[in-house]
């Protein structure tokens, strides 16, 4: 993997891009989740345009590496990026949660490059896991890597899976925990800690890497090290801002839900130009 300058610079101008994109279908749309979408998009956008193997042509592909976004409801993000790596054409990102699209407010097997739909919150590392062993079976070089959100780890769900993760030694799979702190009803240390959040995954027999979210670099480096950790799964911890790029987002909890208005995403546009 190349971490040379000029990658860094050309995946935050790519970053950049997907954040305007997810402004653009939100707004359209009228509805969404523009919070987490833009807290995690330096994550997602260095795994497909740097990290992954995969190709939009061949989408049963069994050497392909896989990635499930457990965070469902930030599927603006995935769209985005999805549209970006050729899966789709771009126009279909404008038809964002219309009736009989096949972008839905959370992901499904409607849309091409989703492997598997993510509803309920809690069920995403359990179907990475499902992944991950799938592939030992198949004797395929396939990583697996699933994004969380702060709040989602608050369901038991997410915990039993980690137990088994490590107990089946599931080292071709990578958490990520988009870890901005805040969830739908406000911060998550007020509703239902989560810390300490390194000491628990370790304990739980988990690699842990702890990062800035929104340094590309920082990303890359992370992503190189999982790939070398054998006989763990890994979990990236990275600490990011909710609406990243948006200064009337950031850390502001009302746009967990709500789409921009016109004007507001006019405003975003501007200051992601």
């Amino acid at each position: 993997m190349s971490h040379t300058p000029e990658k860094i610079k050309e995946l935050e101008k790519k970053a950049k891009k997907i954040r305007r994109l997810i402004v653009k279908m939100l707004a359209k749309a009228g509805s969404g989740h523009p919070g987490g979408s833009l807290s995690s998009t330096d994550i997602v956008t260095s795994l497909y345009f740097s990290v992954m193997r995969y190709d939009p042509k061949d989408l049963r592909c069994l050497k392909s590496d896989r990635f499930h976004m457990s965070k469902g409801h930030c599927c603006p993000l995935l769209y985005a990026v999805l549209a970006e790596t050729g899966y789709f054409p771009e126009k279909e990102l404008w038809t964002l949660r219309n009736l009989g699209s096949i972008l839905q407010g959370h992901p499904d097997w409607r849309t091409p490059g989703v492997n598997v739909a993510s509803g309920s919150l809690g069920q995403g590392l359990s179907v990475a896991l499902g992944m991950a062993l799938a592939a030992r079976l198949n004797n395929s070089p396939s990583r697996i890597y699933c994004l969380l959100g702060d709040g989602e780890i608050q369901e038991g769900q997410i915990w039993e899976a980690a137990m088994a993760c490590a107990h089946y030694g599931c080292d071709n799979l990578c958490a990520i925990l988009d870890h901005n702190g805040y969830q739908i009803d406000g911060k998550v240390k007020d509703i239902m800690n989560i810390e300490p959040l390194a000491d628990k995954w370790q304990a739980f027999g988990w690699h842990t890497i702890n990062i800035d979210g929104h340094n590309i670099a920082q990303i890359l480096t992370a992503f190189d090290r999982a790939k070398k950790v054998k006989g763990k799964p890994t979990i990236i911890i990275a600490k990011t801002t909710k609406g990243k790029g948006v200064s009337f987002m950031e850390n502001v909890v009302d746009f967990h839900g709500r789409a921009p208005t016109a004007e507001e995403a006019e405003q975003a546009l501007k200051e992601l130009s």
